[in-house]
């Protein structure tokens, strides 16, 4: 599902929400595998690393938000 393009036209808060539901889904994944019931185990790794994208361009765009801040603040400054 959330391959980096995608998550780049989504807003902060619908990663936000993807990010939760896919957190659930890996506890379930895990808990299914735990108790041997998990039919695919690759799914586990692939919703790792969709969490791993999602935190990726959040933290992405907190740091673009920081420079602009700290752009606008030295251009102030000047």
């Amino acid at each position: 599902m959330a391959k980096a393009k995608a998550l780049i036209d989504l807003g902060d808060t619908d990663i936000i929400e993807k990010l939760a539901d896919a957190k659930e889904e890996l506890f379930n994944l895990r808990f299914q595998l735990a108790t041997g019931q998990l039919d695919n185990p690759t799914r586990v790794t692939e919703v790792k690393r969709e969490i791993a994208r999602m935190l990726t361009e959040l933290r992405a765009r907190e740091i673009a938000d920081a420079d602009a801040v700290s752009a606008a603040a030295s251009g102030e400054d000047s």
